[in-house]
Protein backbone atom coordinates (compact mmCIF):
# COMPACT_ATOMS: atom_id res chain seq x y z
CA UNK A 1 0.00 0.00 0.00
CA UNK A 2 2.83 2.35 0.75
CA UNK A 3 3.98 2.07 -2.89
CA UNK A 4 0.52 3.03 -4.12
CA UNK A 5 0.57 6.18 -2.02
CA UNK A 6 3.56 7.40 -4.02
CA UNK A 7 2.74 5.85 -7.40
CA UNK A 8 -0.73 7.35 -7.75
CA UNK A 9 0.38 10.99 -7.35
CA UNK A 10 3.23 10.37 -9.78
CA UNK A 11 0.83 8.91 -12.33
CA UNK A 12 -1.54 11.84 -11.88
CA UNK A 13 1.32 14.30 -12.33
CA UNK A 14 2.41 12.51 -15.50
CA UNK A 15 -1.15 12.61 -16.81
CA UNK A 16 -1.51 16.31 -16.07
CA UNK A 17 1.85 16.96 -17.78
CA UNK A 18 0.81 14.96 -20.86
CA UNK A 19 -2.53 16.79 -21.05
CA UNK A 20 -1.07 20.25 -20.40
CA UNK A 21 1.97 19.98 -22.67
CA UNK A 22 0.26 20.88 -26.00
CA UNK A 23 -1.48 23.93 -24.53
CA UNK A 24 1.65 24.97 -22.66
CA UNK A 25 3.77 24.74 -25.82
CA UNK A 26 1.21 26.86 -27.65
CA UNK A 27 1.38 29.49 -24.88
CA UNK A 28 5.18 29.59 -24.83
CA UNK A 29 5.23 29.63 -28.63
CA UNK A 30 2.95 32.67 -28.65
CA UNK A 31 5.13 34.41 -26.08
CA UNK A 32 8.41 33.71 -27.88
CA UNK A 33 7.06 34.76 -31.28
CA UNK A 34 5.42 37.99 -30.12
CA UNK A 35 8.46 38.94 -28.06
CA UNK A 36 10.90 38.21 -30.89
CA UNK A 37 9.00 40.22 -33.51
CA UNK A 38 8.28 43.12 -31.17
CA UNK A 39 11.93 43.45 -30.11
CA UNK A 40 13.78 42.68 -33.36
CA UNK A 41 11.31 43.87 -36.03
CA UNK A 42 9.61 46.75 -34.22
CA UNK A 43 12.63 47.71 -32.08
CA UNK A 44 10.80 47.80 -28.77
CA UNK A 45 12.15 46.87 -25.35
CA UNK A 46 11.61 43.51 -23.65
CA UNK A 47 10.05 45.28 -20.67
CA UNK A 48 7.46 47.17 -22.72
CA UNK A 49 6.48 44.05 -24.68
CA UNK A 50 6.07 41.93 -21.55
CA UNK A 51 4.04 44.69 -19.92
CA UNK A 52 1.74 45.37 -22.88
CA UNK A 53 1.60 42.63 -25.57
CA UNK A 54 2.23 39.80 -23.12
CA UNK A 55 0.33 41.14 -20.12
CA UNK A 56 -2.61 39.00 -21.20
CA UNK A 57 -5.67 38.28 -19.11
CA UNK A 58 -5.14 34.51 -19.32
CA UNK A 59 -4.04 32.19 -16.49
CA UNK A 60 -1.16 30.77 -18.54
CA UNK A 61 0.25 34.24 -19.24
CA UNK A 62 1.03 34.87 -15.60
CA UNK A 63 3.29 31.81 -15.43
CA UNK A 64 5.42 32.64 -18.45
CA UNK A 65 9.07 33.70 -18.22
CA UNK A 66 10.84 35.50 -21.07
CA UNK A 67 14.35 36.27 -22.29
CA UNK A 68 16.01 37.88 -25.31
CA UNK A 69 19.50 37.14 -26.65
CA UNK A 70 20.27 39.99 -29.01
CA UNK A 71 23.62 38.58 -30.10
CA UNK A 72 21.96 35.31 -31.15
CA UNK A 73 18.84 37.01 -32.52
CA UNK A 74 16.53 34.85 -30.41
CA UNK A 75 13.70 35.28 -27.93
CA UNK A 76 12.44 32.53 -25.66
CA UNK A 77 9.52 31.80 -23.38
CA UNK A 78 8.99 29.07 -20.81
CA UNK A 79 6.74 28.12 -17.92
CA UNK A 80 8.97 27.77 -14.86
CA UNK A 81 11.73 26.49 -17.12
CA UNK A 82 9.47 23.94 -18.82
CA UNK A 83 8.00 23.85 -22.34
CA UNK A 84 10.59 26.34 -23.58
CA UNK A 85 10.08 27.70 -27.09
CA UNK A 86 12.36 29.94 -29.12
CA UNK A 87 11.91 32.24 -32.09
CA UNK A 88 14.72 33.35 -34.38
CA UNK A 89 15.08 36.74 -36.06
CA UNK A 90 16.52 36.91 -39.58
CA UNK A 91 16.90 40.17 -41.57
CA UNK A 92 14.14 40.55 -44.11
CA UNK A 93 12.21 37.57 -42.74
CA UNK A 94 11.41 38.74 -39.24
CA UNK A 95 10.88 36.05 -36.61
CA UNK A 96 10.03 32.38 -36.93
CA UNK A 97 9.27 29.82 -34.23
CA UNK A 98 11.12 26.55 -33.69
CA UNK A 99 7.99 24.55 -34.57
CA UNK A 100 9.28 21.17 -35.70
CA UNK A 101 12.69 22.54 -36.64
CA UNK A 102 15.77 23.66 -34.76
CA UNK A 103 17.03 27.22 -34.51
CA UNK A 104 20.16 26.07 -36.36
CA UNK A 105 18.03 24.83 -39.28
CA UNK A 106 16.19 28.14 -39.41
CA UNK A 107 19.48 30.03 -39.59
CA UNK A 108 20.13 28.37 -42.95
CA UNK A 109 17.17 30.24 -44.44
CA UNK A 110 18.32 33.71 -45.43
CA UNK A 111 16.47 36.30 -47.50
CA UNK A 112 18.54 37.11 -50.60
CA UNK A 113 17.39 40.75 -50.45
CA UNK A 114 16.61 41.85 -46.88
CA UNK A 115 14.10 44.59 -46.31
CA UNK A 116 15.32 48.17 -46.24
CA UNK A 117 15.34 50.03 -42.96
CA UNK A 118 12.35 52.39 -42.63
CA UNK A 119 13.22 55.98 -43.50
CA UNK A 120 11.75 59.06 -41.88
CA UNK A 121 9.46 61.04 -44.19
CA UNK A 122 8.60 64.72 -44.18
CA UNK A 123 6.26 65.62 -41.36
CA UNK A 124 2.86 66.98 -42.31
CA UNK A 125 1.99 70.57 -41.51
CA UNK A 126 -0.20 71.26 -38.46
CA UNK A 127 -3.89 71.31 -39.29
CA UNK A 128 -7.31 71.45 -37.59
CA UNK A 129 -7.37 67.65 -37.82
CA UNK A 130 -4.62 67.43 -35.18
CA UNK A 131 -7.17 68.09 -32.44
CA UNK A 132 -9.39 65.32 -33.79
CA UNK A 133 -6.49 62.86 -33.75
CA UNK A 134 -5.59 63.90 -30.22
CA UNK A 135 -9.07 62.92 -29.10
CA UNK A 136 -8.69 59.58 -30.88
CA UNK A 137 -5.71 58.83 -28.60
CA UNK A 138 -7.72 59.45 -25.43
CA UNK A 139 -8.01 56.71 -22.79
CA UNK A 140 -11.61 56.83 -21.54
CA UNK A 141 -11.27 53.49 -19.70
CA UNK A 142 -8.21 53.64 -17.41
CA UNK A 143 -8.65 50.04 -16.25
CA UNK A 144 -8.84 48.80 -19.87
CA UNK A 145 -6.49 50.95 -21.98
CA UNK A 146 -7.08 51.20 -25.72
CA UNK A 147 -3.39 51.90 -26.44
CA UNK A 148 -3.72 53.60 -29.79
CA UNK A 149 -0.19 53.70 -31.19
CA UNK A 150 -0.51 55.34 -34.59
CA UNK A 151 -3.07 57.03 -36.81
CA UNK A 152 -2.36 58.13 -40.38
CA UNK A 153 -4.86 59.91 -42.62
CA UNK A 154 -4.41 60.03 -46.40
CA UNK A 155 -6.63 62.18 -48.58
CA UNK A 156 -6.49 62.37 -52.36
CA UNK A 157 -3.20 60.50 -52.35
CA UNK A 158 -1.32 62.51 -49.72
CA UNK A 159 -0.77 62.12 -45.99
CA UNK A 160 -2.60 65.04 -44.40
CA UNK A 161 -2.36 64.06 -40.71
CA UNK A 162 -0.60 61.56 -38.47
CA UNK A 163 0.00 61.03 -34.80
CA UNK A 164 2.01 58.53 -32.74
CA UNK A 165 1.91 57.47 -29.11
CA UNK A 166 4.94 58.05 -26.86
CA UNK A 167 7.65 55.53 -27.73
CA UNK A 168 6.12 54.81 -31.16
CA UNK A 169 7.66 56.50 -34.19
CA UNK A 170 6.95 57.07 -37.85
CA UNK A 171 9.73 54.60 -38.74
CA UNK A 172 8.60 51.79 -36.42
CA UNK A 173 7.25 48.65 -38.08
CA UNK A 174 4.03 47.60 -36.36
CA UNK A 175 2.16 44.30 -36.33
CA UNK A 176 -0.85 43.94 -38.61
CA UNK A 177 -2.16 40.57 -37.42
CA UNK A 178 -5.11 39.66 -39.70
CA UNK A 179 -4.63 42.74 -41.87
CA UNK A 180 -1.99 40.48 -43.42
CA UNK A 181 -4.86 38.53 -45.05
CA UNK A 182 -5.53 41.51 -47.31
CA UNK A 183 -1.88 41.47 -48.41
CA UNK A 184 -2.21 37.79 -49.27
CA UNK A 185 -5.18 38.91 -51.40
CA UNK A 186 -2.82 41.33 -53.14
CA UNK A 187 -0.22 38.65 -53.92
CA UNK A 188 -2.94 36.40 -55.34
CA UNK A 189 -4.16 39.32 -57.45
CA UNK A 190 -0.69 39.87 -58.92
CA UNK A 191 -0.58 36.19 -59.95
CA UNK A 192 -3.99 36.58 -61.59
CA UNK A 193 -2.73 39.67 -63.43
CA UNK A 194 0.19 37.62 -64.76
CA UNK A 195 -2.15 34.87 -65.97
CA UNK A 196 -0.66 32.33 -63.57
CA UNK A 197 -3.80 31.52 -61.57
CA UNK A 198 -7.49 31.04 -62.35
CA UNK A 199 -9.65 31.79 -59.32
CA UNK A 200 -12.56 29.69 -60.48
CA UNK A 201 -10.73 26.43 -61.09
CA UNK A 202 -10.08 23.90 -58.32
CA UNK A 203 -7.38 25.28 -56.03
CA UNK A 204 -3.92 23.76 -56.68
CA UNK A 205 -3.64 22.04 -53.30
CA UNK A 206 -1.63 18.78 -53.40
CA UNK A 207 -3.53 17.20 -50.50
CA UNK A 208 -6.75 17.46 -52.55
CA UNK A 209 -5.36 16.40 -55.93
CA UNK A 210 -7.34 13.17 -56.19
CA UNK A 211 -10.67 13.57 -57.92
CA UNK A 212 -12.11 11.27 -55.28
CA UNK A 213 -11.26 13.70 -52.49
CA UNK A 214 -14.37 15.77 -51.60
CA UNK A 215 -12.11 18.82 -51.17
CA UNK A 216 -10.92 18.51 -54.78
CA UNK A 217 -13.72 20.80 -56.00
CA UNK A 218 -12.82 23.74 -53.70
CA UNK A 219 -11.83 26.71 -55.85
CA UNK A 220 -9.31 29.42 -55.09
CA UNK A 221 -12.22 31.88 -55.13
CA UNK A 222 -13.95 29.92 -52.35
CA UNK A 223 -10.74 30.06 -50.30
CA UNK A 224 -10.51 33.80 -50.94
CA UNK A 225 -14.10 34.28 -49.76
CA UNK A 226 -13.79 31.91 -46.76
CA UNK A 227 -16.56 29.76 -48.18
CA UNK A 228 -14.50 26.61 -48.72
CA UNK A 229 -16.44 24.52 -46.20
CA UNK A 230 -13.23 23.38 -44.53
CA UNK A 231 -13.34 22.68 -40.82
CA UNK A 232 -11.43 25.33 -38.87
CA UNK A 233 -11.81 26.61 -35.32
CA UNK A 234 -11.01 30.34 -35.27
CA UNK A 235 -10.45 30.75 -31.53
CA UNK A 236 -7.50 32.37 -29.80
CA UNK A 237 -8.50 31.52 -26.25
CA UNK A 238 -8.43 27.77 -26.88
CA UNK A 239 -4.74 26.85 -26.77
CA UNK A 240 -5.56 23.49 -28.37
CA UNK A 241 -7.71 24.95 -31.15
CA UNK A 242 -6.91 25.09 -34.85
CA UNK A 243 -5.88 28.74 -35.03
CA UNK A 244 -3.42 28.69 -32.13
CA UNK A 245 -1.97 25.28 -33.01
CA UNK A 246 -1.54 26.34 -36.65
CA UNK A 247 0.21 29.61 -35.79
CA UNK A 248 2.30 28.60 -32.79
CA UNK A 249 2.99 24.87 -33.05
CA UNK A 250 2.71 23.72 -36.65
CA UNK A 251 5.81 23.56 -38.90
CA UNK A 252 3.58 24.52 -41.86
CA UNK A 253 0.47 26.67 -41.41
CA UNK A 254 -0.69 25.98 -44.96
CA UNK A 255 -0.22 22.21 -44.70
CA UNK A 256 -2.00 22.16 -41.34
CA UNK A 257 -5.04 23.94 -42.76
CA UNK A 258 -5.04 21.88 -45.97
CA UNK A 259 -5.11 18.66 -43.92
CA UNK A 260 -8.47 19.49 -42.35
CA UNK A 261 -11.67 17.82 -43.57
CA UNK A 262 -14.80 19.42 -44.95
CA UNK A 263 -17.33 20.51 -42.37
CA UNK A 264 -19.83 21.79 -44.95
CA UNK A 265 -20.31 21.61 -48.70
CA UNK A 266 -18.12 24.20 -50.47
CA UNK A 267 -19.89 27.53 -50.95
CA UNK A 268 -22.76 26.57 -48.66
CA UNK A 269 -21.60 28.68 -45.70
CA UNK A 270 -19.29 31.58 -44.88
CA UNK A 271 -16.93 30.94 -41.97
CA UNK A 272 -14.02 33.20 -41.07
CA UNK A 273 -10.85 31.12 -41.25
CA UNK A 274 -7.20 32.05 -40.96
CA UNK A 275 -6.51 28.53 -42.19
CA UNK A 276 -7.80 29.18 -45.69
CA UNK A 277 -5.60 32.28 -46.00
CA UNK A 278 -2.52 30.22 -45.18
CA UNK A 279 -3.52 27.74 -47.88
CA UNK A 280 -3.63 30.72 -50.27
CA UNK A 281 -0.19 31.86 -49.13
CA UNK A 282 1.19 28.41 -49.90
CA UNK A 283 -0.57 28.45 -53.30
CA UNK A 284 1.44 31.59 -54.19
CA UNK A 285 4.66 29.64 -53.51
CA UNK A 286 3.45 26.62 -55.50
CA UNK A 287 2.39 28.68 -58.51
CA UNK A 288 5.81 30.36 -58.51
CA UNK A 289 7.54 26.98 -58.72
CA UNK A 290 8.23 26.12 -55.09
CA UNK A 291 11.52 28.04 -54.62
CA UNK A 292 11.10 29.95 -51.34
CA UNK A 293 13.81 32.49 -52.15
CA UNK A 294 12.08 33.41 -55.42
CA UNK A 295 8.78 33.53 -53.55
CA UNK A 296 10.23 35.97 -51.00
CA UNK A 297 11.65 38.08 -53.87
CA UNK A 298 8.25 38.05 -55.60
CA UNK A 299 6.50 39.74 -52.67
CA UNK A 300 9.20 42.38 -52.39
CA UNK A 301 9.77 43.12 -56.08
CA UNK A 302 6.19 42.81 -57.33
CA UNK A 303 4.48 44.62 -54.46
CA UNK A 304 6.36 46.35 -51.68
CA UNK A 305 9.15 47.96 -53.73
CA UNK A 306 6.68 49.09 -56.39
CA UNK A 307 4.55 51.11 -53.93
CA UNK A 308 7.53 52.62 -52.08
CA UNK A 309 7.31 50.32 -49.06
CA UNK A 310 10.62 48.38 -49.19
CA UNK A 311 10.84 48.05 -45.39
CA UNK A 312 7.74 45.83 -45.05
CA UNK A 313 8.45 42.47 -43.40
CA UNK A 314 6.24 39.44 -44.01
CA UNK A 315 7.25 36.62 -41.69
CA UNK A 316 7.37 32.98 -42.84
CA UNK A 317 6.75 29.84 -40.85
CA UNK A 318 9.43 27.14 -40.48
CA UNK A 319 8.60 25.84 -43.99
CA UNK A 320 9.50 29.22 -45.52
CA UNK A 321 5.89 30.08 -46.45
CA UNK A 322 4.61 33.46 -45.31
CA UNK A 323 2.09 33.13 -42.49
CA UNK A 324 -0.25 35.05 -44.75
CA UNK A 325 -3.07 35.15 -42.23
CA UNK A 326 -1.29 36.99 -39.46
CA UNK A 327 2.41 37.86 -39.50
CA UNK A 328 3.31 41.12 -41.24
CA UNK A 329 4.99 44.27 -39.93
CA UNK A 330 4.98 47.68 -41.61
CA UNK A 331 5.15 51.34 -40.68
CA UNK A 332 1.84 53.14 -40.33
CA UNK A 333 2.55 55.04 -43.54
CA UNK A 334 3.26 51.81 -45.42
CA UNK A 335 0.00 50.31 -44.20
CA UNK A 336 -1.62 53.48 -45.57
CA UNK A 337 0.13 53.00 -48.92
CA UNK A 338 -1.33 49.51 -49.17
CA UNK A 339 -4.79 50.96 -48.53
CA UNK A 340 -4.13 53.65 -51.13
CA UNK A 341 -3.26 50.97 -53.69
CA UNK A 342 -6.79 49.61 -53.28
CA UNK A 343 -8.30 53.10 -53.36
CA UNK A 344 -6.44 53.58 -56.67
CA UNK A 345 -8.06 50.43 -58.11
CA UNK A 346 -4.73 48.60 -58.00
CA UNK A 347 -2.74 51.30 -59.81
CA UNK A 348 0.36 53.00 -58.38
CA UNK A 349 1.94 56.05 -60.04
CA UNK A 350 0.22 55.16 -63.30
CA UNK A 351 1.40 51.54 -63.23
CA UNK A 352 -1.18 48.77 -62.85
CA UNK A 353 -0.15 46.32 -60.13
CA UNK A 354 -3.46 44.51 -59.63
CA UNK A 355 -5.59 43.36 -62.55
CA UNK A 356 -8.37 45.61 -63.73
CA UNK A 357 -11.49 44.72 -61.78
CA UNK A 358 -9.58 43.14 -58.88
CA UNK A 359 -10.73 45.68 -56.32
CA UNK A 360 -14.32 45.31 -57.48
CA UNK A 361 -13.98 41.53 -57.16
CA UNK A 362 -12.42 41.82 -53.69
CA UNK A 363 -15.11 44.20 -52.43
CA UNK A 364 -18.11 42.30 -53.82
CA UNK A 365 -19.97 40.81 -50.85
CA UNK A 366 -19.68 37.06 -50.40
CA UNK A 367 -23.27 35.76 -50.72
CA UNK A 368 -23.34 33.80 -47.46
CA UNK A 369 -21.55 36.43 -45.32
CA UNK A 370 -24.02 38.24 -43.03
CA UNK A 371 -24.69 41.96 -43.51
CA UNK A 372 -22.64 41.95 -46.71
CA UNK A 373 -19.62 42.29 -44.45
CA UNK A 374 -17.00 40.19 -46.25
CA UNK A 375 -15.60 40.12 -49.75
CA UNK A 376 -12.37 38.38 -50.71
CA UNK A 377 -9.94 38.74 -47.79
CA UNK A 378 -11.41 42.21 -47.15
CA UNK A 379 -14.08 43.36 -44.71
CA UNK A 380 -16.92 45.44 -46.14
CA UNK A 381 -19.50 47.93 -44.92
CA UNK A 382 -22.04 47.08 -47.62
CA UNK A 383 -24.91 46.12 -45.35
CA UNK A 384 -27.66 43.60 -45.82
CA UNK A 385 -28.86 43.34 -49.44
CA UNK A 386 -31.78 45.73 -49.85
CA UNK A 387 -31.15 47.21 -46.40
CA UNK A 388 -28.02 49.35 -46.70
CA UNK A 389 -28.79 50.98 -43.36
CA UNK A 390 -28.00 47.65 -41.69
CA UNK A 391 -24.24 47.95 -41.75
CA UNK A 392 -21.45 47.00 -39.37
CA UNK A 393 -20.48 50.69 -39.26
CA UNK A 394 -23.67 52.67 -39.87
CA UNK A 395 -21.92 56.00 -39.34
CA UNK A 396 -19.48 55.37 -42.18
CA UNK A 397 -20.08 55.28 -45.94
CA UNK A 398 -21.54 52.07 -47.36
CA UNK A 399 -18.67 51.82 -49.88
CA UNK A 400 -16.04 51.64 -47.13
CA UNK A 401 -13.89 48.53 -46.92
CA UNK A 402 -11.26 47.45 -44.46
CA UNK A 403 -8.19 45.44 -43.59
CA UNK A 404 -8.87 44.33 -40.00
CA UNK A 405 -6.52 42.77 -37.45
CA UNK A 406 -6.45 41.51 -33.88
CA UNK A 407 -6.02 44.05 -31.05
CA UNK A 408 -7.47 46.90 -33.08
CA UNK A 409 -5.46 47.08 -36.31
CA UNK A 410 -7.37 48.83 -39.11
CA UNK A 411 -6.70 50.09 -42.62
CA UNK A 412 -9.96 51.78 -43.65
CA UNK A 413 -10.56 52.76 -47.28
CA UNK A 414 -13.31 55.26 -48.21
CA UNK A 415 -13.62 55.50 -52.01
CA UNK A 416 -16.41 58.11 -51.98
CA UNK A 417 -14.28 60.35 -49.74
CA UNK A 418 -10.95 59.62 -51.50
CA UNK A 419 -9.49 58.77 -48.10
CA UNK A 420 -7.54 56.10 -46.24
CA UNK A 421 -7.35 56.02 -42.44
CA UNK A 422 -4.93 53.74 -40.57
CA UNK A 423 -5.20 52.97 -36.87
CA UNK A 424 -2.65 50.73 -35.17
CA UNK A 425 -2.70 49.83 -31.50
CA UNK A 426 -2.62 47.16 -28.86
CA UNK A 427 -6.16 47.02 -27.52
CA UNK A 428 -6.93 44.14 -25.20
CA UNK A 429 -9.33 43.64 -22.32
CA UNK A 430 -13.00 44.42 -21.95
CA UNK A 431 -13.11 47.57 -24.09
CA UNK A 432 -12.49 47.75 -27.85
CA UNK A 433 -11.36 50.57 -30.09
CA UNK A 434 -14.60 51.01 -32.03
CA UNK A 435 -13.99 52.42 -35.49
CA UNK A 436 -17.61 53.51 -35.94
CA UNK A 437 -17.19 55.82 -32.94
CA UNK A 438 -13.60 56.99 -33.48
CA UNK A 439 -13.38 57.44 -37.25
CA UNK A 440 -16.46 59.52 -38.22
CA UNK A 441 -15.00 62.67 -36.59
CA UNK A 442 -11.82 62.16 -38.64
CA UNK A 443 -13.87 61.80 -41.83
CA UNK A 444 -15.89 64.92 -40.98
CA UNK A 445 -12.63 66.89 -40.68
CA UNK A 446 -11.37 65.96 -44.17
CA UNK A 447 -10.79 68.96 -46.47
CA UNK A 448 -13.75 69.61 -48.72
Amino acid sequence: MRKLVFLVPAALLAGVYFYAQPAARTATGYGAKVLCSSVFVSGRTLESVVSEELGLDHPAAKLLRYSVDKSAGTASASIAGLFERKALYRPGLGCTLDSGVSIEELRLQQHPEPAAEPQAEAAVAPSPMDAVLERAFAEPYPSSPLRTRAIVVMHRGSVIAERYAPGITQTMRLQGWSMTKSITNTLIGILVAKGKLDLHKPAPVPEWASSGDPRHVITTDQLMRMSSGLKFQESYTDLRGDATVMLFRSPSAGAYAASLPLAYAPDSRWSYSSGTTNILSRIVLQVLGGDVREYWRFARKELFDRIGAPSVVMEPGPDGVFVGSSFMFATARDWARLGQLYLNDGVWNGERILPEGWVKYSTTPTPKAPLGKYGAQLWLNAGEPGHAEKRDCPHMPADAFFFHGHEGQHVMVFPSLEAVVVRLGMTQGKKDWVEDEQVPPILAALPK
